[in-house]
């Protein structure tokens, strides 16, 4: 047999040994696996908080309440009140907002996260050009041999040579490592477009949060400006009845007194609307002068509108809470990164090639030259690091139970908050009754003890007690009015605030659910 045979059969059973080679990678590759990407959270299978059940807002039958798929868009929930103030200074807190501002820039930097994990999986193509001129025969620059001018090389012609080319470069992905990178930089841009929702929600209920403190601020200004000219003007008729003997001096110094401490709360109470204004201005970074005067061209006292029914199913309404999919995006991002971290422990294979055009010009002629490669196709074989690779792979593996384990706390957490809004709605609800009849009866009473006190059958003692239960029913109903806004923005911020859940499932590696009802 010549050589020439020799080389062909080589040349012929070179690929059935690379095959042969490569099928236990291969094997090996099939047998990677990683944790599941969806995690399982113990949840109730309805609410324990009882539900509100105002008129005209909810059935009192849990089982007849809607599916979540029912349920009204949150989204912008804010604009329900029919309130231009409230509607604009969420719209510039959000603007202005650190927290929204770095939300939305994480997203690009996960959507760039993203794109490049994608690209890693496809083949590298970079292009070349040059040209040189050179009368070297080793195509240099010559002058290496002796600095005579009456060498050799100065007598050559010059040569041009132009050349263009391709390269290209592919690590075939043969243990999943690359497409679990890829994998964990869709769940990380998922979970930072939640997050950038999380942070619009947050800002609007903190804003409005602070603008019902100042309308509850405002109201309670209002009863203690009525508080404290009722007690100056009794304090003052006291004062006449004194000087005229009709009224011991003591009763006298005790209405002065009542009117001082009357004042003193009524300057506190300016007080503290002046900072809650301040905070709003702060939060929303609007002019001080132009929302006074919005503030004051709206009235202090709104009625909220009906609270919207909440699924009896908890799972149907926590998929739909932005944090609870952003701890659940971390449990698919971990469990990427230890299919990633598993696949660096194995060999990888690479193939490069490429494609070059080369054309040589000295005086009159010219050549040209057409090459091209395919290969080295180079396995990379891992065999000593110090355990450096199987200690990654431990380390994403207790990341992964670290990410299991918080986003078990964000369900708890989630189905807490959303109890707590139920309960405190629920309650608030309750109590307004209750509220507005003490304030009625409470005014009927003083009233009727001022006209006794005026035709001089009650005391100055029994006037001041009446006046301080009456202005204490009336801040109490203040801040029950404060307190069920406060839990009506709480019910709709627990519940999501509008975010709809992404169709596409975090990792198609996993039939285990995310969010299960027992």
């Amino acid at each position: 047999m010549n050589l020439r045979s020799m080389m062909k059969n080589n040349f012929d059973r070179a690929p059935r040994r690379l095959a042969l080679l490569c099928l236990p990678l291969a094997l090996a590759a099939c047998g990677l696996t990683r944790p599941p990407a969806l995690a399982s959270a113990p949840i109730p299978a309805q609410w324990n908080a009882p539900l509100p059940a105002s008129p005209g807002n909810l059935p009192t039958d849990a089982t007849a309440l809607p599916h979540a798929g029912s349920l009204p868009a949150l989204t912008d929930w804010w604009r329900q009140l029919d309130d231009p103030v409230l509607v604009t200074l969420i719209d510039a807190a959000q603007a202005a907002s650190p927290n929204v501002a770095s939300a939305s820039a994480r997203i690009a930097e996960a959507r760039g996260t993203r794109v490049q994990s994608g690209a890693a999986l496809l083949p590298t193509l970079d292009g070349t050009l040059s040209a040189q001129r050179s009368n070297s025969p080793l195509g240099g620059t010559g002058g290496g041999g002796g600095g005579g001018t009456g060498g050799p090389s100065s007598s050559l012609p010059a040569v041009t040579t132009l050349q263009a080319g391709l390269q290209s470069s592919w690590e075939i992905d043969l243990f999943g490592g690359r497409r679990a990178t890829r994998d964990a930089a869709d769940a990380r841009l998922q979970s930072a477009t939640a997050r950038w929702h999380d942070a619009r929600v947050s800002v609007a209920a903190e804003t409005a949060n602070q603008y019902f403190a100042e309308r509850a601020c405002q109201r309670k200004l209002t009863v203690a400006e009525s508080d404290a000219r009722s007690r100056s003007e009794t304090a003052r008729l006291t004062d006449l009845s004194a000087k005229a003997g009709f009224t011991a001096p003591a009763d006298a110094a005790l209405a002065r007194a009542s009117a001082a401490d009357a004042s003193a709360r009524l300057t506190q109470q300016r007080a503290q609307c002046a900072v809650l204004r301040k905070g709003l201005v702060a939060m929303s970074g609007l002019d001080a002068r132009e929302l006074d005067q919005r503030l004051a061209d709206v009235p202090a006292d709104r009625a909220l509108p009906p609270v919207h029914a909440v699924p009896s199913v908890p799972a149907q309404m926590l998929a739909q809470r932005p944090d609870v999919f952003s701890a659940e995006a971390a449990v698919a991002v971990a469990s990427a990164d230890v299919g990633a971290a598993e696949a660096d422990r194995y060999p990888r294979l690479t193939l490069q090639g490429s494609v070059a055009a080369l054309q040589l010009r000295s005086g009159g002629a010219q050549q040209s030259l057409q090459t091209w490669t395919i290969g080295p196709l180079a396995l990379t074989l891992p065999i000593f690091d110090g355990g450096v690779r199987a200690a990654n792979a431990e380390s994403a593996k207790a990341r992964y139970d670290e990410a299991v384990s918080l986003y078990r706390a964000n369900v708890r957490t989630a189905v807490r908050e959303v109890e707590e809004a139920l309960v405190n709605l629920q309650a608030t609800d309750a109590r307004t009754g209750d509220a507005d009849t003490a304030v009625q009866n409470y005014q009927t009473s003083f009233a009727a003890t001022q006209a006794r006190y005026e035709s001089g059958l009650a005391s100055l003692f029994e006037l001041e007690d009446s006046r301080r239960t009456l202005f204490a029913a009336q801040t109490a109903r203040v801040a029950l009015q404060r307190e069920r806004a406060e839990a009506w923005v709480a019910l709709y911020r627990s519940t999501g605030g509008g975010w709809t859940r992404p169709d596409a499932s975090l990792a198609a590696n996993t039939s285990s659910p995310s969010l299960t009802t027992p």
